[in-house]
């Protein structure tokens, strides 16, 4: 049986742009998503815990380096520049590997970038 599971998340990223005349996603520094194995076009789900919104969405590369983390769209309507936000990203295992599973979690400063 196939479950689903975190299998990365950014932890507590702070937002610094929301676009709401952009096309629809989230913006997240290209050196972040390789450090939480997150793809570009990933569907996520975005915990803002400034304000207790969800949402789920897709992702597109930002510049490395940058610490973006931008929501765009109708996603910019769920949090602010300088909430702090959690982005899952989550995949599907057999259950018999469980027990040996462990997600990529990256924590980052209050500039976005890993700790």
């Amino acid at each position: 049986m196939l479950i689903h599971v975190c299998k990365s998340k950014i932890h507590r990223a702070t937002i610094t742009e929301a676009d709401l005349n952009y096309e629809g996603s989230i913006t997240i520094d290209a050196d972040l998503m390789k450090a939480a194995d997150i793809t570009e076009y990933e569907k996520v789900q975005v915990a803002n815990v400034s304000n207790g919104e969800r949402l789920e969405t897709y992702v597109i590369k930002g510049e490395a380096g940058s610490g973006t983390i931008c929501l765009n769209g109708a996603a910019a309507r769920k949090g602010n520049k300088g909430d702090i936000i959690i982005i899952i990203a989550y995949g599907l295992i057999d259950k018999e590997q469980i027990s040996s599973f462990k997600p990529k979690i990256v924590k980052v400063d209050s500039k976005n970038k890993a700790i």
